[in-house]
């Protein structure tokens, strides 16, 4: 029986964070070297490895999470090796690098606790939406697991004077140096969403990228905020 299962066993770890497949994040944890992680995304774990959900790191940000966009987080600490899903969405592995991301926080599967994190207000979007949106953005070096409701396209805006333009349930995430507002459309209401009501897009520019998922997300994100 072992013999037809080989292909699916673990591959050898290269990475603190990789693909098994493309819908389970493999991490290898070791002492000192913590993660974030979606709570309820743990499938599979091998070695000593354990569990603390709403850690005081995540509830001091928490504060700024009354928009509903956060998401609960577990902090994950000890040596081996931890596997992570989110109902068979596709994972997406980042090495940030130093560099920042800006990440709709229903997509934010896992990251290295070493990160600068916080929840941010989307600039240029209030005025269409109450409150307007709000996003987690994650900087520094390390490494950042997203999903994505089948496989994201990665738009590059380029730097040219051309916007980008995106429908906001199908946004993962963007390179926070871009230059963010809202589009108000009637015309392209039957096209663009799920065209019930006003069709509202969010136009990037400048030098990034886009992240964008083939599937709108369960939730209107640029609904009125109370």
């Amino acid at each position: 029986m072992n013999q037809p299962l080989a292909g699916y066993a673990p591959a050898p770890v290269t990475a603190r964070m990789e693909n098994h497949g493309s819908h389970m994040l493999k991490v290898a944890l070791q002492t000192g070297n913590d993660l974030f992680a979606r709570v309820g995304s743990m499938v599979a774990y091998e070695g000593f490895i354990q569990y603390e959900p709403n850690p005081p790191a995540v509830r001091q940000i928490a504060r700024d999470w009354i928009t509903g966009e956060g998401a609960p987080l577990m902090k994950c600490t000890g040596d081996g090796l931890l596997y992570l899903a989110d109902y068979g969405a596709d994972v997406v592995v980042i090495n940030l690098g130093g560099d920042a991301i800006s990440v709709n926080a229903t997509n934010l599967l896992a990251f290295d606790a070493s990160l600068q994190w916080g929840v941010e207000r989307v600039k240029g979007l209030a005025k269409f939406a109450g409150q307007g949106l709000w996003n987690t953005k994650i900087s520094g070096q390390g490494w950042v697991a997203l999903t994505s409701r089948g496989t994201p396209i990665v738009v590059d805006c380029g730097g040219g004077e051309n916007e980008t333009y995106v429908d906001p349930d199908a946004l993962v995430a963007w390179s926070p140096n871009l230059k963010v507002k809202g589009k108000r459309s009637f015309k392209a209401q039957s096209l663009i969403g799920r065209g019930s009501g006003e069709a509202y897009q969010m136009a990037f520019s400048g030098t990034g990228i886009v992240v964008v998922q083939p599937s709108e997300d369960s939730t209107d994100r640029l609904r009125v905020r109370g």
